[in-house]
């Protein structure tokens, strides 16, 4: 029902700006607020139009989650000579490993599979997963202490940046 709408909206838009430009009126620029004596029913036509426009933004915000990914690490197998070190090399894993978390829930996660079957019976069962993309933006939520040798970082993605992203993919 509001695609109909929106596209009589447009119409009469670009009828009105025709008419503008046939009476050499060269103040619309598609916004609300018009100089000059402008019809009061072309006005209201672009408060709808920016309405609708607003009323999208709105829904946008609203669907679009903020996306959190979460990675870990363990302290102990860092390849370092001192704890202070393993402890600094875990939690610069556990944000890599946070930021393909990420990855994936953005860009997703390509999958193959292999199962060779002889005489019905499963042989080799083998599965590869890969995750390629860029993120931009990721905020740091925390970072945590998981028992004695792990850490924990999460990290978070908000609305305006996923947004930007899925504008950027289009």
């Amino acid at each position: 029902m509001r695609k109909p709408i929106r596209q009589s909206v447009i119409t009469m838009l670009a009828l009105t700006g025709a008419l503008f430009g046939l009476s050499g009126c060269n103040t619309f620029n598609g916004h609300a607020a018009m100089l000059g004596n402008v019809d009061p029913a072309v006005r209201d036509v672009v408060a709808v139009e920016a309405a609708l426009d607003a009323s999208d933004v709105a829904v946008t915000k609203q669907v679009v989650p903020a996306i959190t990914g979460v990675g870990y690490a363990t302290i102990s197998v860092q390849p370092a000579r001192n704890a202070n070190q393993k402890r600094l090399m875990a939690i610069r894993a556990a944000r890599l490993d946070a930021m393909r978390d990420l990855t994936e829930q953005v860009h997703g996660l390509q999958m193959s599979s292999r199962t060779t079957v002889i005489d019905t019976i499963v042989q080799n069962d083998t599965t590869r997963a890969s995750v390629a993309g860029t993120i931009r933006g990721a905020r740091t939520v925390r970072i945590n202490p998981v028992g004695s040798d792990t850490y924990e970082v999460v990290l978070e993605l908000d609305r305006d940046m996923i947004a930007r992203i899925m504008k950027a993919l289009r």
